[in-house]
Parts: structure tokens; C-alpha cells; sequence
């Protein structure tokens, strides 16, 4: 049975299509059939990734919750685009980067419960394994379903006092919404600090496991979101806490 993962954070910014990429390709990697949706529909960027351009974007999320195509048209292969031997397959659902697209969604908003419907059919169309929500940042009502959907959580934030503010609230919410698994993902950690610590003092400050902390990384920021780090980086330790977390969220 298809598994649905969401990657979610309060605040934006703190990696979180990043730690979507890395991982949906982790899991293609191992045989797989893995589809990115990215729901980030007012700000998306996840399409980037995966060197996908908005020439490439003939449909996309947004056509779909406008009635304009079926999901599985807004649905691209971007295996071949890794350039990698994977033996799984990667599907990406974007979200339109048009501006008269994005001022249409801040302006009316659209069916929620269409965005269900897809969910459900896109995992079925396309023989999905894994089935990967990119959210948008913080809570709004495309995000609690979003949440409310998901076999598992992940949690992402950095070590900021404001994340961890943010992260409070979307925990409860979490709970609220009974997400049969939940981790939290601590990104950007810098060397400075005593990791082991900062990972038992988030556990125990949210009740919640910590399914890894990634590093600070200057390869991360050099690659600019020009690729996916794990296929440039396979040994690197950014690239092993990305396996741990696909780990943890599937159960396996």
C-alpha cells in the first residue's frame, strides 16, 4: 500500500523542498515509485530541483484545481533529468510559477477537497510507492490536509528560537489531527554546536523523536538548488541524515 509523506515547517526557509528532493530521490534510488507534489502553491520552488523550467510546465498543479486538466497531465517523469542510474522512478507535480497563476490562489483560493481527490487519484493513476507532500509553510487549510492525510510527518526547523516557537504549535496540531507518525528534522545545524544535546533537548521540549540533524553545509549552499545534493554528494554526512529520515518515515 502506498505510503503519504509530508514535509512540513513553520517558517519558511528552512529547507524544507530541499529535504523533500533528497529524500523522494533516496527512495527512487531503492526501487521505489516515488511522486513529489509541491502544494507550496503561492510560493513554489521544488520544480528547480529537478531542472525542470517553466517552459517544461505545460500544466501544473494549479490547472488542475481550476478545472483546466486531469492531475496525471500536471504529473512529469523527471527521472532521466537526474542523470543517474535509478532504478525506482520520480514523479514531480508543480505548482505554476506564473504570476497571473499564484495572484489567482491568493486571490480566490480554490477546493481543498479537489486537492484530496488528487492525492488519492495521482497515487493511483501512476502505481505509487510513495506519494511525497512538499506544504506550504506554517497552517493554513491546505496544510492541516495536507497533515491530516499523511502516514507520516516530518518537521523541519532549524536551531532558531522562532522556529522553535512555530514548531510548538504545529506539534499540537499534529497531534490534534492524530498523524500516525511524527518526527522532527533539525536542518542547518552548525558546527558549533554540541548536536546530541540539541537533539535531546528538541525530543524532550516536544515529546517528539528526532529523526536526524543535518549539518550546516557549504557544498549544500554552493549547489544553490542547482541538483539534488544526495546524487552529488552519496558519501557526505548531509546526504547519510537525509537516508536516516527516509527511514524514520517510513518505519522501516
Amino acid at each position: 500500500m502506498a505510503k503519504t509523506l509530508s514535509i512540513h515547517s513553520f517558517r519558511g526557509g528552512t529547507g524544507k523542498s530541499n529535504i523533500s528532493a533528497n529524500i523522494a530521490t533516496i527512495l527512487a534510488l531503492e526501487g521505489k515509485r516515488v511522486a513529489v507534489i509541491d502544494t507550496d502553491i503561492q510560493s513554489p520552488g521544488i520544480h528547480v530541483l529537478f531542472g525542470l523550467s517553466e517552459g517544461d510546465m505545460t500544466s501544473a498543479l494549479n490547472d488542475y484545481l481550476y478545472g483546466r486538466c486531469e492531475i496525471r497531465q500536471a504529473a512529469y517523469d523527471v527521472t532521466a533529468r537526474l542523470d543517474a542510474p535509478i532504478p525506482g522512478a520520480i514523479y514531480l507535480i508543480p505548482s505554476s510559477i506564473r504570476a497571473g497563476d499564484i495572484a489567482r490562489v491568493l486571490r480566490e483560493g480554490y477546493d481543498v477537497e479537489l486537492l484530496t481527490e488528487g492525492f488519492r487519484r495521482i497515487t493511483s493513476d501512476l502505481s505509487l510507492d510513495v506519494l511525497m507532500i512538499d506544504t506550504h509553510p506554517g497552517l493554513n487549510e491546505e496544510t492541516l490536509l495536507s497533515i491530516a492525510l499523511s502516514d507520516s510527518l516530518g518537521i523541519v526547523l532549524r536551531p532558531d528560537q522562532q522556529d522553535f516557537q512555530g514548531t510548538s504549535v504545529t506539534v499540537e496540531v499534529a497531534r490534534k489531527l492524530g498523524v500516525p507518525r511524527m518526527t522532527l528534522v533539525l536542518n542547518k545545524v552548525p558546527s558549533t554546536l554540541a548536536v546530541e544535546d540539541l537533539k535531546r533537548h528538541v525530543a524532550e521540549t516536544y515529546q517528539c523523536s528526532v529523526a536526524a540533524a543535518i549539518p550546516h553545509s557549504d557544498e549544500m549552499m554552493s549547489l544553490g538548488s542547482g541538483g539534488i545534493f544526495a546524487l552529488r554528494y552519496p558519501d557526505d554526512p548531509v546526504t547519510a541524515a537525509f537516508r536516516q529520515i527516509a527511514t524514520v518515515l517510513l518505519g522501516t
